[in-house]
């Protein structure tokens, strides 16, 4: 999959499929239509790495750009500081924390959303839209018990809502390194199958822990196991060698998977969920943007990151349906620098602050942990502006239901709360709260400008990334409003406070 097939001169022949119905500029029809609706997931991206919240050591002028036309937020958070808790809560509408096994999922979980609940892309196909998954998925495939990815892999993205898909079925440092599209893995010779452990070695393909000598990015911590291109990844596989992608072609090839779904489904609504795999590791820039940043290969995929909008942007140009669709860019949790490659991330940061002033990261219950940054953009609709309202992704479901003024099925998106017009920039009255999750399952509260984080017996510091998680046995509180940096503990000065918020997530806890 070398060389990405390049359609784009035949996009105003086709269309996308992403969301609600919209109308196609070209026929005037705008007023009366359903806008389009994409959102887009960039990967460990920090509120710190964009030049629109302030960054100055790296430039993104497609984002900027999206930003100066959209509402921007300052105080929007993920669910969750990891992946898959994150992505889960954003589809269903459910906290991740109410489910067991929405922890970060190998590469070969069963899909961890159940068929009967009703996703968010369900509630759009409800509404008329056609729907599409495209990039990193990262939320299981298949049966419990495990992949299956030499056969028709059921169920899959397409069992909970989308009428297409073309995803990774993990994350990139995770085997097995293949594309999947509309169940089936693509480029795959069956008489070559995929088998995946993530228990013991398979099959007597190199691993980074037997032949270090192998290895052109070399792990900094876990990522020894089956080596592919050239790079150890999480777990072992072997088998499907005319399957596997090249690193370097990841972006170019699912920003093409979206742009042609978008072009294929011009003149109908759609919504069109993507998944970036930029800026998660592997690093592993194309080589259009490899040694660009001045920042290293993190720097790097932040400007192949900042492109792959600018490709979207660029396509609902073309296609002259820009103004009638809603795109939300943010992304799944907060930034990690290094995080199990020898990157040298930290040696490159040059001054770069990706988690901002906040404290934390990736995995943490610390602000820099869920505080995304997060963008919309309707030119149709909204007026550009700066948003200080509180808000969380998991609100977008009810907030697009009532958008569309489509009615919720019973029991569907339980936690999501409309803020309708929160989310579109035309009122400041935020959220009451919101909930935050790391990695251990530790919950804090937002209520105001305090901050409350459970106690809890989990590590203090994530073993691999050093990152500090947030977990202590005692209750901590911060006033955010004059120590955003979460510096001092001040429980102990406000027990009041304290009782407050810790009876209020109890009682979400209960609902």
């Amino acid at each position: 999959m070398r060389n990405v097939s390049r359609l784009f001169p035949l996009l105003p022949g086709i269309a996308m499929l992403t969301g609600c119905n919209h109308a196609s500029q070209k026929n005037n029809g705008q007023n009366v239509q359903k806008p389009n609706i994409i959102y887009i997931f960039a990967d460990d991206l920090g509120i710190g790495d964009l030049s629109c919240y302030g960054a100055s050591k790296v430039s993104t002028p497609n984002i900027d750009r999206l930003a100066g036309q959209g509402v921007q937020f300052t105080n929007a958070y993920a669910t969750s500081a990891t992946s898959t808790p994150s992505r889960f809560g954003l589809l269903t509408g459910m906290y991740p924390w109410r489910q067991e096994n929405t922890g970060i999922a190998p590469g070969n979980s069963e899909l961890i959303i159940d068929t009967a609940c009703v996703t968010m892309a369900d509630m759009l196909k409800d509404a008329g839209y056609a729907t599409g998954a495209v990039g990193k998925w990262h939320l299981g495939l298949g049966p419990k018990g495990g992949t299956d990815f030499n056969n028709q892999i059921s169920p899959n993205a397409q069992s909970i809502g989308f009428d297409y898909e073309f995803i990774i079925p993990a994350t990139v440092d995770r085997v097995p390194c293949v594309f999947v599209e509309n169940g089936r893995v693509v480029n795959l010779d069956p008489n070559d199958p995929i088998t995946v452990s993530y228990d013991h070695k398979v099959g007597d393909w190199p691993t980074g822990e037997e032949n270090p000598e192998l290895v052109k990015l070399k792990p900094s911590q876990g990522h020894n196991n089956t080596i592919i291109n050239g790079i150890p990844r999480i777990g072992w596989m072997t088998g499907g060698k005319s399957a596997l992608w090249q690193d370097e072609d990841i972006a170019d090839i699912i920003t093409d998977k979206a742009r042609n779904f978008i072009a294929s489904h011009q003149e109908e609504p759609f919504f069109l969920y993507m998944g970036t795999q930029d800026v998660h590791v592997p690093r592993i820039p194309h080589p259009r943007f490899a040694g660009k940043s001045g920042l290293g290969t993190r720097g790097d995929v932040i400007l192949q990151l900042d492109w792959t909008i600018g490709e979207i942007m660029h396509t609902l140009d073309s296609l002259n349906i820009a103004d009638n669709t809603i795109l939300i860019f943010t992304s799944d949790n907060g930034p990690v620098i290094d995080d199990g490659y020898q990157d040298y991330a930290y040696e490159n940061l040059n001054g770069h602050t990706p988690m901002g002033i906040y404290r934390g990261g990736k995995y943490s219950a610390y602000e820099a942990g869920t505080r995304i940054p997060f963008i919309i953009r309707w030119p149709a609709k909204i007026q550009p502006s700066k948003q200080q309202a509180l808000f969380s992704q998991i609100d977008t479901y009810a907030s697009l239901a009532s958008l569309l003024n489509q009615p919720l099925r019973k029991g569907a998106a339980p936690d999501s709360q409309e803020h309708l017009d929160v989310l579109l920039g035309k009122n400041n009255t935020g959220r009451e709260y919101v909930v935050q999750q790391n990695l251990n399952n530790t919950l804090a509260i937002v209520k105001g400008q305090w901050k409350y984080i459970e106690p809890s017996d989990g590590p203090a510091i994530e073993f691999w990334t050093k990152m500090e998680l947030g977990n202590d046995k005692q209750p901590q509180l911060y006033d955010l409003s004059s120590d955003p940096s979460e510096k001092t503990n001040v429980a102990k000065s406000h027990p009041e406070i304290v009782k407050e918020l810790s009876a209020l997530l109890e009682s979400v806890k209960e609902e």
